[in-house]
């Protein structure tokens, strides 16, 4: 943040409230080179999430973290069951989720206003200019809309990867460990100026990590993937570092 001081704005989330996400008896499952089917992959999973709620999932490689967030953000289609967003079927990716990954994976030819305002394209110039300095505002990047991605730290470039999804104005918000390649001291305030977006915000997050410490302290609750099915879920203000781990084997 420009001088650590969060900049107020308007709220970026519609009605400022979070989408609700329901999974019912989801499974998606790998197949060989050969076509058949292997134990890899997700479910059968049920899951519901709250509008607004900060969940954050944990779980080893291979416990199917990332095929969950594949699935919810439209990137795949469950096998068996469904996937519902605000009571309606997703069918692909939806204009009310959007997905910050691991790696920025800023455009080097656009300015950071013009990533930003990537996924805006039908607007009008006016509105999406608006919504740039907003969310440029609200991660603490104000004056940076002119900016190249070269001239950016690590940590600057996630905020601005983070600034272009909340431009989207999503209901549902998908991090796949994005703090995961950054410094300690820029990793820890980063996570704490997401929380501040979060309660300012009102948006619904889904939140991957393989970081259990980090999970107890960001989300209102966690869910621990083990061999894709559900290990434990429960409000991370009952659950010690001590049963995540027990509940990860």
């Amino acid at each position: 943040m420009t001088g650590g001081t969060m900049q107020r704005t308007e709220s970026l989330s519609p009605q400022g409230l979070g989408a609700a996400l329901e999974l019912q008896d989801v499974t998606y499952r790998y197949r060989t080179g050969r076509g058949q089917v292997t134990a890899a992959g997700l479910g059968p999973l049920d899951l519901r999430v709250a509008p607004g709620e900060f969940l954050c999932v944990v779980g080893p490689s291979g416990s199917g973290k990332s095929t969950l967030l594949n699935l919810l953000a439209g990137f795949l289609r469950p096998q068996t069951g469904d996937i519902r967003l605000d009571g309606a079927t997703v069918k692909g990716p939806h204009p009310r989720l959007t997905l910050v990954q691991q790696e920025a994976a800023l455009f080097p030819w656009l300015t950071v206003g013009g990533n930003v305002s990537f996924g805006l394209r039908g607007l009008s110039r006016a509105e999406q200019a608006r919504r740039v300095a907003d969310a440029l505002a609200l991660v603490g990047l104000p004056e940076m809309a002119g900016r190249r991605v070269h001239e950016l730290s690590g940590g600057q470039r996630q905020r601005v990867s983070l600034a272009r999804a909340l431009a989207t104005r999503p209901g549902l918000l998908l991090l796949d460990e994005p703090f995961s390649a950054l410094d300690v001291n820029t990793r820890a305030r980063l996570s704490s100026e997401l929380l501040e977006i979060w309660r300012a915000q009102g948006i619904t997050v889904v939140f991957v990590t393989h970081h259990l410490e980090e999970a107890l302290e960001l989300g209102e609750r966690v869910v621990a993937l083990r061999q894709g099915e559900v290990a434990l879920d429960a409000p991370t203000t009952g659950v010690s570092l001590t049963d995540l781990q027990a509940a990860l084997g």
